[in-house]
């Protein structure tokens, strides 16, 4: 059925068929959609990210780019557009130029040929989820982008002061990590330096087969003692 557009009478000659997804947040039928668009004979799937939700620039250009007698297929209507009012002047600006519109999951062919089945009943059910459904995407899609912003790679060891990996190890070490798990994340290439560290902060061993105050190679000593 028509999508409540009035064409002007004109011979049904398409020019290029296009189609275009947003790439929302736990949207699943990217692929499925991309192949009914490539099968439908578009020349072209443009695929928009999660990150230009607000800008949308490949959608702008794509209307700008869209000439007389194109055929616009889109994954749904609420993800290509962004309420009610857009919605509206989307919809009159493809009745001026003559565009089809097909929306593979509402079901909807602005050319009345694709889905003989949709009813108004249909079409006016899109109308009426669209804001909401508008709102939940842009939101999903907001809480995507924030929390890539958010979310940081910790920083790896080379880019770690000398003081920061210090602390670090004292701070360990005080807090029950044994020697050798402090040793393994602190870079060290042996675990005297890990000694020497909590010998600088005044850092008493407590724990272990080591203990009280660390000398420089006191163990040594006291074993070369013991065998005279």
């Amino acid at each position: 059925m028509y999508l409540c557009i009035s064409y002007n009478q004109e011979p049904n000659i398409s020019m290029a068929k296009v189609g275009y997804i947003f790439k929302a947040a736990h949207y699943d039928s990217l692929d499925p959609d991309k192949a009914w668009m490539e099968q439908y004979g578009c020349v072209q799937v443009i695929e928009e990210e999660t990150g230009h939700e607000k800008l949308r620039p490949q959608w702008k250009q794509l209307i700008t780019s869209l000439d007389r007698g194109d055929e616009l297929v889109l994954a749904k209507f609420s993800n290509a557009l962004r309420g009610s009012r857009e919605l509206a002047a989307f919809i009159e600006f493809c009745r001026i130029k003559v565009i089809r519109i097909i929306s593979i999951h509402d079901k909807i062919d602005s050319r009345g040929e694709l889905f003989p089945e949709t009813k108004v009943a249909d079409v006016l059910e899109m109308f009426g989820s669209l804001p909401e459904e508008c709102a939940a995407l842009r939101k999903a899609s907001s809480h995507v982008i924030h929390l890539k912003q958010n979310i940081t790679q910790p920083a790896k060891e080379k880019n770690v002061s000398k003081s920061e990996r210090e602390k670090t190890i004292v701070a360990m070490y005080n807090n029950g990590h044994s020697i050798d798990d402090i040793w393994r994340v602190s870079g060290f290439s042996s675990r005297s330096s890990v000694f020497r560290i909590l010998n600088k902060y005044g850092v008493s061993l407590n724990r272990g087969k080591f203990s009280g105050p660390l000398g420089k190679r006191k163990q040594k000593n006291i074993d070369s003692n013991e065998q005279h």
